[in-house]
C-alpha cells in the first residue's frame, strides 16, 4: 500500500503518506520507526463540521485490516454526527499496537504530532484500547482532543454511551412489547468493556435478567459474583434465548454466520459497526428482529464529549438531556421504516443522508478547546 508522501522524518519525526479511497476526504497512514508507530487517520465527511472520532488501539493482523476498520469506524462516525446533530463530522483513528503491551508515551506523542498536523480537520478522544490517561499524553503534541481529564472537559464518557444504550434498549422494548420497563426481561450481553459494564449494572437496578459474555473472564467473574448475572462462552452468547441481545464488543458480529443463531426479539447494543454487511439488516428485518442502528444508539459518548467544546465549558446535564433524546431519535426511526417498508438499518442512514445534504446541524462557531 503506497501514496503521497505529506510529510518527511525530518520536518516531523513521521512518515505521513496520502492514501485515496473514494468516497473519503482524507486517509493518512502515519509511520514513525523511533516510537514503532504505526497507525491510519480517516476522515470521512466534514460537511457538517471538522471530523471527530476516538482513537482505536488494537494489534491488527495486517494494514489491509486496519484500513477496512478505520474506514468503517469513520463512516459510522459520519453518521453518528448528523444524526445527533451535534456539529460534527466523521472520523477514526486506529493504532496498530497490543494496548497492552505496546502502547508507550512515545508511541502517543508521536501519535499527537500527526494529529496536530491536521491543523484541527480531525479532533481525537479515547477508544477501544486508548484511555483518558492516554489522551491527556496525546494532548503534550496537539490540542485537537476531548474528553480529557480536567475541570471543564467531560472525561470518560462510557457513562454516556451507556446510558444511550440503556434509552435505546428501552426504545426498542416499547416498539416490540408496548413497555418499555426492562421487568423481567432477558438481555444477553456480549461484551462488559468500559461501557458494556456500566449498561450491565444499569440492566440490574432496572430489573433485568441478564446473561454475560467476555473474553476477560476475571471481568465476567467480578459481575456474576456482584450482580448475580449468568456467564456463558463467548462463542455460546449468540445462542442465548433472550429478548434482547446486546452487542458491546467489537464490531462485524452480526452476519451471515451468526444471524441464524439469534433467539432474541431485538438486537440493541453499544458495539460500533454491528452489521459485517448492509444486507444483514435486510435479513433482520425479514426474521421480524427489531435492529437498533448502531451508531444512533451509541451516539451518548459522542454527545457528551461534543458538549465539552462549547465555550462555556462541559454541562453534564445538557449532555445527559440530550443523551436521553436518542430515545425519540430511535421512535422516528421505527416509524420511518414502518412507513416505507424498509429495514431500521436503511432508515437510520437516509435520516443521515438528508440531514448531511440539507445541512441538518452544520456547526457554526468553531470548536473551543479549553485546555
Amino acid at each position: 500500500m503506497t501514496g503521497k508522501l505529506l510529510a518527511s522524518k525530518k520536518e516531523t519525526g513521521l512518515q505521513i503518506e496520502e492514501i485515496e479511497v473514494p468516497g473519503y476526504e482524507k486517509i493518512l497512514k502515519v509511520t514513525e520507526a523511533k516510537s514503532k508507530l504505526k497507525a491510519l487517520i480517516a476522515i470521512h465527511n466534514t460537511v457538517l463540521g471538522p471530523a471527530l472520532g476516538g482513537i482505536r488501539i488494537f494489534p491488527y493482523a495486517s494494514l489491509d485490516l486496519a484500513l477496512e476498520d478505520v474506514l468503517r469506524l469513520a463512516r459510522g462516525m459520519t453518521y453518528k454526527s448528523a444524526v445527533a446533530e451535534v456539529g460534527f463530522g466523521g472520523g477514526k483513528s486506529v493504532i496498530m499496537a497490543d494496548p497492552q503491551k505496546d502502547k508507550t508515551e512515545a508511541l502517543l506523542c508521536a501519535f499527537g504530532r500527526a494529529v496536530e498536523c491536521l491543523k484541527g480537520k480531525y479532533i481525537c478522544a479515547e477508544d477501544v484500547g486508548c484511555s483518558v490517561k492516554d489522551v491527556g499524553v496525546i494532548r503534550k503534541e496537539t490540542k485537537y482532543v476531548v474528553g480529557l481529564a480536567h475541570e471543564k472537559s467531560s472525561g470518560n464518557p462510557a457513562p454516556f454511551t451507556a446510558w444511550g444504550t440503556f434509552r435505546g434498549i428501552q426504545s426498542a422494548l416499547k416498539k416490540v412489547f408496548g413497555s418499555d420497563s426492562l421487568e423481567g426481561k432477558t438481555v444477553a450481553l456480549q461484551g462488559v468493556g468500559s461501557v458494556g459494564e456500566v449498561l450491565a449494572e444499569l440492566l440490574f437496578w432496572h430489573g433485568a435478567r441478564v446473561t454475560i459474555a467476555d473474553i476477560n473472564q476475571a471481568k465476567v467473574a467480578e459481575l456474576q459474583h456482584k450482580f448475580g448475572f449468568k456467564a456463558v462462552a463467548v462463542e455460546q452468547i449468540f445462542q442465548e434465548e433472550c429478548d434482547v441481545f446486546a452487542p458491546c464488543a467489537m464490531g462485524g458480529i452480526i452476519n451471515d454466520k451468526t444471524l441464524p443463531h439469534l433467539k432474541c426479539r431485538i438486537v440493541a447494543g453499544c458495539a460500533n459497526n454491528q452489521l459485517l454487511k448492509p444486507e444483514n439488516g435486510e435479513a433482520l428485518k425479514a426474521r421480524r428482529i427489531l435492529y437498533v442502528p448502531d451508531f444512533v444508539i451509541n451516539a451518548g459518548g459522542l454527545i457528551n464529549v461534543a458538549h465539552e467544546t462549547e465555550k462555556r465549558g462541559y454541562h453534564p446535564q445538557s449532555a445527559r438531556n440530550k443523551t436521553n433524546q436518542i430515545y425519540d431519535v430511535l421512535t422516528s426511526i421505527y416509524e420511518i421504516a414502518e412507513k416505507k417498508q424498509i429495514s431500521t438499518s436503511r432508515a437510520a442512514l437516509e435520516l443521515g443522508d438528508y440531514r448531511l445534504k440539507y445541512g441538518v446541524g452544520k456547526r457554526s462557531v468553531e470548536p473551543y478547546f479549553h485546555h
